[in-house]
């Protein structure tokens, strides 16, 4: 039997029209080219640059090269959409490039879910956690991340994901699936994956950064730039709240919704394939997440900007010595001593008031490492 006859016409149109291959294949483009350079910036900065690998830092890092792998598979899935959504690499390639697409967004949201408890931690129970945020108890449980992440994709590469048409003349990969797997395994499937890893990590990432949030409400007000660092803090957490669930929700509810939906269905052809289609349309958009994820944290640890500021001091530093010398040439011995002495007594003030500073605003570093 010819599969073209087993679509209903809502797919025929989604599968030929300017959405999926237009639309889609443009904006995993655009994610591309932004999201490769900011990862790997991201990559060799975390690697390369900070030192000590804090646990907040190593999150990062597992995160970054979750969204690059992410990202290195979506010229697979731009050549797919662009060629109207036909197949070309080979049914085990195919196999391989969903199994590791879905591994990576469960990778992501799940280290995601490990920063936010991480910061719950660190802000909330600040004494009490410092046995616990390790860096090898970081490592260990980004480790387990993947592992659950490689685990939930294994039944993609063991199923068939291709369907040929002849009538279209093209084959489609992961997005068509035949009655008997999408009744069967596949409900199971992705309503266990969908609550086992993206329901669950929601709940605990909502709850963490929530309880953080209250937690910066009650911060002393002696504490020098309070308002500045605490509004700095509020922000930055809201900002990864709203964008792991705006990225994230949709398309896994979407994709709860058609697969519960199936269950009542006898024929191919009345599958609900709306919330499918507008299911691809929400995971399309919610790849955007490799673009955000990078800036959010790069920026949101205060490792990497000391490190970026130290490299502007350096850079300052090179700057003013050139100018500099020539004058301090002609100083007089008795101006240079009077100078040294004078600045010794203010550096040892400059000393005392920035450890002061230091010691009250310890807490907020605690959000922001």
């Amino acid at each position: 039997m010819n599969a073209s006859r087993l679509l209903s016409g809502e797919a025929l149109v989604f599968l030929t029209g300017p959405i999926s291959t237009i639309f889609i294949p443009s904006l995993y483009t655009l994610v591309f080219l932004i999201s490769v350079p900011l990862n790997i910036l991201a990559v060799v900065t975390f690697t390369r640059q900070i030192r000590p690998k804090k646990p907040a830092v190593i999150y990062m890092l597992n995160l970054a090269c979750a969204d690059l792998l992410f990202a290195m598979l979506l010229p697979f899935k731009i050549s797919y959409h662009f060629s109207g959504n036909n197949w070309i690499y080979g049914p085990n390639m195919c196999r391989v490039v969903t199994a590791a697409f879905y591994c990576n967004m469960h990778c992501s949201v799940l280290l995601i879910t490990c920063i936010s408890v991480d910061r719950l931690l660190a802000v909330v129970y600040p004494i009490d956690s410092l046995a616990w945020r390790s860096p090898c108890n970081a490592a260990i449980a980004c480790v387990t991340m993947w592992m659950l992440a490689f685990a939930g994709s294994v039944p993609l590469v063991l199923s068939e994901q291709t369907v040929h048409f002849t009538d279209l003349g093209i084959t489609t990969c992961h997005d068509v699936q035949y009655l008997d797997e999408l009744e069967g395994r596949y409900k199971i499937y992705f309503t266990t994956i969908c609550c086992c890893l993206f329901v669950l990590p929601l709940l605990i990432t909502v709850v963490s950064y929530t309880r953080v949030i209250w937690a910066l409400r009650i911060v002393p007000r002696g504490v020098v730039g309070r308002s500045r660092r605490k509004a700095r803090a509020v922000v930055m957490a809201l900002t990864v709240l709203v964008m792991f669930v705006l990225c994230f929700t949709p398309a896994n509810c979407l994709l709860l919704v058609h697969y519960l939906q199936s269950r009542d269905v006898t024929r191919a052809d009345n599958i609900p394939d709306g919330t499918y289609s507008a299911y691809l349309v929400f995971m399309c958009l919610g790849s955007l997440n490799c673009c955000l994820d990078p800036l959010v944290y790069y920026f949101g640890s205060s490792q990497c900007q000391r490190q970026l500021s130290s490299a502007l001091r350096c850079q300052k530093i090179r700057e003013i010595i050139p100018s500099s010398s020539g004058s301090s040439r002609s100083s007089s011995g008795t101006t240079l001593k009077s100078s040294l002495k004078n600045s010794s007594k203010t550096n040892s003030k400059v000393t005392k008031m920035d450890s002061f500073q230091a010691s009250l605003s310890s807490q907020y570093k605690k959000l922001l490492v």
